[in-house]
């Protein structure tokens, strides 16, 4: 059954603990990509509410010697962040509805991503109690006069800037490690799909996490990400989006030096070679075909994509909603078209369903006869669009696995586990998957290289890169100490 017409919470903006209206006043819709209908609004925050999010941030970080969020230790912040995991927990049928209605993921798969939630924020629960064990941990010297410690601080307040394709999981990829690091925090989610953050901020005011410490201000990019990315008193800026985005937050934070953490856009290989069980193959997604095998194996990846179930993404068993909006939907058209008058084959796909009249749905979209040249061989479609290539050795593979400026992921299919291992090897990405393809677990790092980043999340670094390591040096000797020796009385 499709779901019936839904609302979402009116929500205001969250700053020092507290629902505010944005400065100016103004609201942006908020559209089901499911039906095209208005189904409720968020708040369009402005420099203005960035500049007011970012003061919150900054009293909270050190409000007072001893009862502050970088002061506490890592113990107290793990309370918080663990009581913000069971909340979830307790919330996730309601949050991944919401999910669904905003950004047109399928409600299964909004679950799973809420029991994500929750584990990432356990995960690093975990990582701020171990914080404590390593403050103040000896750095052995070779002069006995010296005694020398490290302390791990946190680096400051924080600008989480993030996308619209995992709308809270990827918020809390940030949120998480940098309040379990002492950070506060300024969040700036995707306009396209912000309830669930919203949502987020209502939970931290159920759990009673101190004003200031998480501050979450919706809006447009340019409108509230570009002032939060150029805020003089934001220390780091963290950025999930775009390649041509991630060029201007880069750029505002050059004039400061300030540091950034970059995951940008992806175009990732999958390679299959023609000794995988082709039976089970259809079900993962690919794009290099070993030659012997190419030909079934396309015509089963065709089969098996006009089977998938594409609805309402609260339907029961939908397997592909909607793109998130008009403007992707037609981004993805566009793409499919070029294709065309390029030269590439539409095997299936490309299309609106015919069995729904409204909402940004694309069918599954399987293409070929691509060259390397071709838009839709290089640039990230963001869409259910697979292009397909055949390769005839293991050598050709990697070499076009690698012709990429992108480097975030990429995957390997094959009997030989040797050859899996080998191939992982050459492929120049930030994570490589062996005989599966997007599993993601917050214990291990998340990012990418080239053009699609630098900085890794998730694992034990996703903690560090918001964290500063000061070293403390002390002499220890009853003797004076420096070059100048002052003078022996007379």
């Amino acid at each position: 059954m499709a779901s019936p017409a839904a609302a979402v919470p009116q929500r205001q903006l969250f700053i020092d603990g507290e629902w505010r209206a944005p400065a100016l006043g103004r609201r942006i819709p908020v559209v089901n990509p499911s039906t095209e209908g208005h189904i409720g609004e968020i708040p369009a925050g402005t420099a203005e509410d960035i500049d007011a999010a970012v003061k919150a941030a900054r009293a909270a970080l050190k409000r007072n010697r001893g009862r502050d969020w970088a002061r506490a230790s890592g113990a107290v912040r793990a309370k918080y962040l663990r009581a913000i995991a069971a909340k979830i927990t307790e919330r996730k049928p309601e949050l991944a509805k919401l999910e669904a209605l905003d950004c047109g993921k399928p409600y299964d798969e909004a679950t799973w991503d809420m029991d994500d939630v929750a584990g990432c924020f356990e995960f690093f629960a975990g990582l701020a109690e171990d914080l404590d064990k390593k403050q103040n941990s000896p750095v052995s010297l070779p002069l006995e006069n010296f005694k020398c410690h490290l302390r791990r601080d946190p680096i400051g307040v924080v600008g989480l800037i993030t996308p619209w394709n995992y709308p809270l999981l990827m918020a809390t990829w940030k949120v998480a490690p940098a309040l379990a690091a002492g950070c506060t925090a300024v969040l700036k989610p995707s306009e396209l799909a912000s309830v669930t953050c919203l949502e987020l901020a209502d939970v931290c005011k159920e759990v009673g996490l101190p004003s200031g410490v998480l501050n979450i201000v919706t809006g447009l990019g340019p409108d509230a990400g570009a002032p939060l990315a150029a805020h003089p008193d934001v220390d780091k800026v963290s950025f999930t989006g775009s390649s041509a985005t991630g060029q201007k937050i880069m750029t505002a934070a050059a004039t400061m030096v300030k540091p950034v953490s970059l995951e940008l856009g992806g175009k990732s290989p999958i390679v299959v070679f023609d000794d995988v069980d082709i039976d089970k193959g259809p079900v993962l997604t690919m794009n290099y075909l070993q030659t012997k095998i190419a030909k079934e194996f396309i015509e089963r990846m065709v089969a098996w994509s006009k089977n998938i179930k594409v609805s309402d993404p609260l339907e029961e068993g939908c397997r592909l909603g909607p793109v998130v909006s008009e403007g992707q939907y037609e981004k993805i058209k566009k793409f499919v078209a070029n294709a065309k008058s390029e030269g590439a084959t539409i095997l299936t796909g490309g299309v609106r369903p015919k069995h729904l009249e409204k909402g940004y749905y694309i069918e599954p979209t399987i293409i070929t006869d691509v060259s390397t040249s071709m838009e839709i061989w290089r640039e990230e479609v963001f869409g259910p669009v697979l292009c397909v290539k055949e390769f005839s050795t293991e050598d050709e593979a990697i070499e076009l696995a690698n012709d990429t400026h992108y480097g975030l992921a990429g995957a390997v299919l094959s009997a030989d586990r040797e050859r899996c291992q080998r191939v992982a090897e050459e492929i120049d990405a930030g994570a490589i998957w062996v005989n599966c393809s997007q599993p993601c677990f917050c214990q291990a790092p998340w990012g990418g290289n080239k053009r699609s980043g630098f900085g890794r999340e998730l694992g034990d670094g996703g903690l560090d890169i918001y964290l500063s390591v000061k070293q403390i040096t002390e002499y220890t000797s009853d003797e004076p100490w420096g070059w100048y020796q002052p003078p022996s009385k007379m």
